[in-house]
């Protein structure tokens, strides 16, 4: 689909090695580590540890980012 932009740039090889070891995690994981930092924030919530909670509680959206990540490089590949 994408393939055809510009076929002369090409991965680096730091983000080919972060490629190729994120691909090695189950999707699984990413989905459980928002899960378990939304809980985690509700209970530092309800223990009254406002900014802590808030801060655990911004995990989530890039957990699942690097979710989404992992299944393209996955399904897509790397250079």
């Amino acid at each position: 689909m994408l393939e055809n932009v510009n076929p002369t740039h090409k991965e680096g090889p730091v983000a080919r090695v972060i490629e190729e070891q994120t691909a090695k995690i189950p999707s699984d994981v990413f989905l459980w580590a928002a899960l378990a930092s939304m809980g985690v924030s509700l209970t530092l919530k309800c223990l009254n540890k406002k900014h802590t909670a808030l801060f655990v509680g911004q995990w989530a959206a890039p957990f699942l980012l690097l979710g989404i990540y992992n299944k393209i490089v996955k399904t897509e590949g790397h250079d």
